[in-house]
């Protein structure tokens, strides 16, 4: 099979994978995603030769830095917007969620959102991605051994965040004598 026809075996298996991971990464931003999922297949493009046999945790690894890109970008847009004084709210349209629309899970999203880019990271390409070690490994640039370890880490500051959200309760059958 020639790199030409590996790219678009690669490009119809994986292209929706691809896009659900920028997608969950990019917090709303869904007029970015196309934009993002572009730059990964056309890096995957150019880089065609080097494609793995298994590309998907490839192809995360290549979505990372197009989101690094991608949000660096957002930020200096963010940061010039706010500079010539043109925010949502100047123009009246800055809205308050009320306190009852809090998602199923929010909590959750919530602990995660504490923890640093790196160990969401490594969590979200666990779980949302659903990958293995060895393919977290890839996806990160890293050892195995360093995956595993980061993987490790990771969630245990996960519950350390989850339990000083939702502190256990003390029980009320404690002996009173």
């Amino acid at each position: 099979m020639s790199n030409d026809e590996i790219f678009a075996a690669a490009y119809r298996e994986h292209y929706w994978a691809v896009s659900r991971y920028v997608a969950r990464r990019l917090d709303g931003r869904t007029s970015e995603v196309e934009e993002v999922v572009a730059e990964v297949f056309t890096v995957a493009w150019r880089r065609r030769a080097d494609l793995p046999t298994a590309p998907l945790p490839w192809l995360y690894g290549v979505a990372r830095n197009c989101l690094a890109n991608a949000v660096r970008g957002y930020g200096r847009r963010r940061r010039l917007v706010d500079r010539l004084g043109h925010d949502e709210s100047a123009h009246g349209r800055h809205i308050v969620d009320s306190p009852d629309t809090e998602a199923p899970g929010a909590w959750v999203h919530e602990a995660l959102n504490r923890l640093s880019p790196a160990d969401q990271e490594v969590l979200r390409l666990t779980a949302w991605e659903e990958l293995a070690v060895e393919e977290v490994a890839v996806a990160l640039g890293c050892g195995r051994r360093a995956a595993a370890m980061r993987l490790h880490r990771a969630r245990r500051r996960l519950r350390a965040e989850i339990d000083r959200m939702c502190p256990p309760t003390v029980s009320k059958e404690r002996s009173h004598g």
